[in-house]
């Protein structure tokens, strides 16, 4: 077997489950990521399709490149597994790791709090957090020497690209390895957009947006502020269903910013974020501000609070959330929510839903990517026609405003991904293409190969299954 070879464990030819095996040589491999499959990518039976059956005894670590679900849910039954190398991550996902984890074991596992905290012990036991840009050395053997680098990837905060760099010892050869994570955009608030390597010999690159752009990103603050004062003149709520980590944050930067330089109803309206985790991530954030890009340093200078102002409301506990939800749906007071899960496929947003969408007043607005077959694809699809949608089992006609602000979305689009290979000094001369459904691999996959066709470079591009 010609190595480095390459297996896909999940997050291959879907948008979730992303789970990818570097193996160096027969006797040492690496893993990067080991995610939660969701939506359409979840097998009828997931159980199964949890299990990790593959042999852990080579893998000499875990890399994590985010803390989102779809990218670590799978931890668990990894280490239930036998899995007790390093787990190494980023400064800030060492921080963020331990919550994600805590709610996944919650919601899939167990309440039990004892099991809980032993779990999260084990973890932080095998959490190896690194600097960005620092080189860590994982094999060094007479036959391989075996580095990782994490590079920042500006998709939310500790997000990292990995650089693996392989010295073949006895054929004195080198090979460079990058795995894109899930890659930013720019433009996004507070973070910094990701730069590319020097140089790459394989990429194995994320296309979730291999077919499509975004909007103006630079001019997506103007049409989420049109979007809420819509909703608002119909005298009704906005509901954004959004990950409790990354846009939840992104998203209170930007309404601080509409706050603090609108008048009129922005000057009294309530910014409702109804989830304890995602107020808890919201926390960390604060306490991560250095790794914060210069535009929202600036605003700390001024003495602004982009992720604690005075119109921010907190929804801590069960009962709180439903006088919430109760009272919004009543009397149509003017507020932003925003509520996990961003697909609408389960946490506190479902019952916002449940209560609102009957009613024209109220407005729900999409701001990140609805995976094929959960509630918030139908809902994004369904609704502008009036038509419905099944929650917990029953039928909700949608009359509620449905609106899409594509240029939120945390991922890179086709030109960014395409930028990521150019901006590189020496191309890839592969490319996996995984983290994206077909017509997305395809459309990058063409154009991947015409600039490499413009250059006169040779370019092999492969679509894993």
């Amino acid at each position: 077997m010609p190595f480095p070879d390459f297996i896909h464990h999940g997050g291959a030819s879907g948008v979730t489950g992303s789970c990818h095996q570097l193996v160096a040589n027969a006797q040492s491999s690496l893993l990067v990521d080991c995610g939660l499959f969701q939506g359409e990518d979840a097998a009828t039976d997931s159980f199964q399709q949890l299990q990790v059956e593959f042999d852990l005894s080579v893998v000499q670590a875990l890399v994590v490149t985010h803390v989102h679900i779809d990218h670590i849910g799978r931890l668990p039954y990894l280490l239930a597994s036998g899995f007790t190398g390093p787990i190494i991550c980023s400064q800030p996902s060492a921080l963020l790791l331990p919550l994600v984890i805590e709610d996944a074991l919650k919601i899939g596992f167990t309440k039990d709090s004892k099991v809980i905290e032993q779990f999260l012990a084990r973890v932080q036991k095998q959490l190896v957090p690194l600097d960005y840009k620092q080189w860590h050395t994982l094999v060094d053997s007479n036959q391989l020497h075996m580095k990782v680098k994490l590079q920042r990837a500006g998709h939310i905060l500790g997000s990292c690209y990995v650089e693996v760099a392989l010295h073949y010892k006895q054929e004195n050869t080198k090979k460079r390895v990058v795995f894109s994570g899930d890659l930013g955009a720019p433009w996004s608030p507070l973070l910094p957009a990701p730069k590319s390597p020097y140089k790459c010999d394989y990429l194995v690159l994320e296309s979730t947006y291999g077919d499509r752009l975004h909007g103006n990103r630079q001019n997506r603050a103007k049409r989420l502020k049109v979007a809420i004062e819509k909703a608002l003149k119909n005298q009704g709520s906005v509901l954004i269903p959004a990950f409790s980590i990354g846009r939840t944050q992104e998203l209170l930067y930007e309404l601080e910013g509409l706050v603090h330089n609108a008048g009129g109803l922005w000057k009294d309206l309530e910014i409702i974020v109804d989830s304890p985790l995602a107020a808890k991530f919201t926390k960390v954030y604060r306490q991560l501000k250095p790794y914060w890009d210069k535009e929202a340093q600036r605003r700390l200078r001024a003495g602004r609070h982009p992720l604690n102002f005075e119109n921010l409301y907190t929804v801590n506990t069960h009962q709180e959330h439903e006088a919430t939800v109760a009272y919004l749906a009543k009397t149509g007071r003017a507020a932003v929510v925003i509520a996990a899960s961003g697909m609408c496929a389960g946490g506190r947003i479902v019952n916002y839903l449940k209560a609102m969408l009957g009613d024209e007043h109220h407005q729900v607005l999409f701001v990140g990517y609805q995976a094929s077959g959960t509630p918030g694809r139908k809902i994004q699809k369904y609704g502008p026609s009036g038509g419905y949608v099944d929650l917990d089992g029953q039928r909700y006609s949608i009359r509620a405003g449905v609106d899409t602000i594509t240029g939120y979305s945390a991922h890179a689009d086709q030109k960014d991904l395409l930028n990521f290979i150019k901006r590189m000094r020496y191309w890839p001369k592969e490319i996996r293409l995984v983290h994206g459904q077909e017509e997305a691999r395809l459309a990058i996959k063409n154009k991947i190969e015409e600039i490499y066709f413009n250059k006169q470079q040779l370019i092999k591009v492969i679509l894993p299954k």
